[in-house]
């Protein structure tokens, strides 16, 4: 293992997964535990469960859960190394020597000659050879001091400026491939990936430079390039300027599509604007800012690619503890034709103070979502408005807040010129139709148990349920009391039909025998995020610990004869005894 296993006991120990959690979720106590709004999903009712004895949480929502390790991982992106570096830096504990498996050394590497990379780029943008992209920025009307706040910089007109800089500086060439500076061209040769182009360093919310994104000085394509997927850089986890962002004083958050959207609102004064890297907005980014706001406002551009980015956030957004508001930017009269503009056009041509007008008055995502609708028909056409009516019930009935749903229910209506009562029961109706739809997958999945007791995740399926379910029992069983257990392992590993639980069983076991707590927290750098939610998972069903003697001779009894039916399918012989004892009823079935 990287860390010494006294180390780690000691750092779980120190780290208690309430104060923890409590640090990035509002939590409430109730009954000897803890609950609140699951931070990795959008809900309003409470279904994120922390439970302080056991160390470890479990969402009954998206089923993710894990130790307090896990949940840093989760939360800050950051593999487990860092998440254990990250923790003994908060309980101001040493971290000791690690024998590393060379990821976490590459890591610091990349981060390292990223760094060096943006100093490098930046020294080009002030000296001669960074003139075309100084132009550019004079250009865009981009003042050296917010420039110097992004730590922009300039890649030389050149094939590989960088990489002899960088080699001299004692980087090797895997090292700049790795961290996505570098690529092998067709004729084998190595050259830069960043050539003749404004360069924006992007920095994490730990101010480590974890990638670049960059844009052409001329109409050649592609105009923008970022840093391909890294150890350091992962597009669906980074937001463009959240670094600067995180210290606004505004309560909302701006959520932009350029990188030079922020730097301009930035500018102007509005420092709480950040941009997705050329995704659309994710979970993890949405974590993210949860950490910093509770209210986000919507300002893409007002072409149809930027409505749809938008339409695309709503539904991610929708019945979310945050609250939205969409900023629509008003086409601009160019030679007596519209045409779309961005955030850093609008506030060239029309100024902060009608940005700040607009950001006043931008409507919620209700009201967009119904505006888009609204404009898809001719609402004085009667088949275009029952059209209407029904495809805005339909939006409506996602709703789950019932004055929520009457406001805009109404409003509705009077958009299309209908009475209230009618469009009512339209909505009614389809919340009717949708309530149904989810009442009867419920039953399907509960008519089903083989189903419902199933790993969500494929890998981790089980081959043999009456055993999976005998052998969850066990590890149940065993971090619950692990008295009722005797000395020898009652079971081994192979024996597990599940190759997971046969894992962790064969893992607790060892820490027991070495005297160490018995704990989920502790397994957390051995099971991937999947299989620990599945194992908290697990955990969090009832298991009655009165007659848990009996239990665990049950459960034993199961695993052994689901075991030797296994082992009998390469037996004939065997195999036949197995059948004549399931024909006399020798061999039970129950669970």
């Amino acid at each position: 293992m990287p860390f010494p296993q006294n180390f780690l006991d000691e750092l779980l120990a120190r780290s208690d997964i309430v104060d923890i959690v409590g640090s990035y979720v509002s939590l409430t106590p109730k009954g000897g535990s803890y609950w609140g709004c699951c931070p990795f999903h959008n809900e309003k009712t409470p279904s994120f469960h922390v439970l302080p004895d056991k160390q470890f949480y479990h969402c009954f929502g998206c089923k993710k859960g894990g130790g307090v390790v896990n949940f840093v991982m989760e939360m800050e992106g950051l593999t487990y190394p860092d998440a254990i570096r990250f923790l003994a830096k908060r309980a101001n504990l040493p971290v000791p020597e690690e024998s590393s498996d060379g990821t976490e050394k590459l890591r610091s590497r990349m981060l390292a000659l990223n760094r060096d990379a943006a100093r490098y780029y930046y020294s080009v943008l002030q000296s001669p050879e960074g003139a075309a992209v100084q132009a550019y920025l004079d250009k865009r009307r981009i003042r050296r001091g917010i420039a110097v706040r992004f730590g922009m910089g300039a890649a030389p007109d050149s094939w590989d400026a960088l990489l002899t800089a960088m080699t001299h500086k004692g980087y090797t060439k895997q090292e700049l491939i790795s961290a996505g500076l570098a690529v092998n061209g067709k004729n084998g040769r190595l050259y830069d990936k960043f050539r003749n182009r404004l360069m924006l360093p992007v920095i994490d919310v730990r101010g480590d430079v974890v990638g670049f994104g960059s844009r052409v000085l001329d109409k050649s394509e592609p105009k923008y390039m970022n840093t391909p997927e890294t150890l350091t850089y992962s597009k669906r986890r980074i937001l463009y300027g959240m670094n600067l962002a995180k210290k606004s004083k505004r309560s909302n958050i701006i959520l932009c599509e350029g990188n030079l959207d922020v730097v301009t609102l930035h500018q102007a004064g509005f420092d709480n604007a950040v941009a997705s890297m050329g995704t659309a907005l994710t979970q993890e980014q949405l974590r993210l800012l949860s950490r910093y706001t509770k209210e986000l406002v919507l300002c893409y551009d007002n072409d149809n690619a930027g409505q749809q980015a938008t339409r695309r956030a709503l539904e991610l957004l929708n019945n979310s503890e945050f609250s939205v508001k969409v900023l629509q930017l008003p086409r601009r009269l160019v030679d007596g034709e519209y045409i779309k503009q961005d955030a850093d056009d609008f506030i060239k041509f029309q100024g902060p103070a009608a940005f700040e007008r607009l950001l006043t008055g931008s409507e919620n995502g209700v009201e967009f979502r119904l505006d888009q609708i609204a404009g898809k028909y001719d609402l004085t056409d009667d088949t275009q408005r029952i059209a209407y009516a029904q495809e805005v019930s339909e939006e409506l009935a996602k709703l789950e807040n019932a004055v929520e749903r009457e406001v805009y229910t109404t409003r509705a209506a009077q958009a299309a010129g209908l009475t209230p009562e009618a469009m009512r029961l339209e909505v009614e109706r389809t919340l009717r139709r949708k309530l149904g739809k989810e009442r009867k997958a419920l039953r399907r999945r509960e008519l089903n148990p083989a189903v419902s007791v199933q790993p969500q995740e494929r890998g981790i399926r089980y081959t043999n349920v009456r055993s999976a379910m005998a052998e969850e029992g066990v590890l149940r069983l065993l971090l619950k009391d692990e008295s009722v257990f005797p000395e020898e392992a009652p079971l081994r590993q192979e024996e597990f039909s599940s190759p997971l639980l046969g894992r962790v069983f064969d893992r607790l076991w060892q820490l027991r025998q070495e005297g160490r707590p018995l704990s989920v927290a502790g397994l957390s750098g051995e099971l991937s995020g999947e299989e620990m939610s599945h194992l908290t998972g697990v955990l969090q069903k009832p298991e009655a610990t009165a007659s848990a003697q009996r239990a665990l001779a049950d459960y034993i009894r199961i695993i052994r004869e689901e075991a030797q039916k296994r082992n009998a399918q390469g037996d004939p012989l065997l195999a036949a005894q197995e059948k004549y004892k399931e024909k006399k009823g020798y061999g039970g079935k129950q669970a």
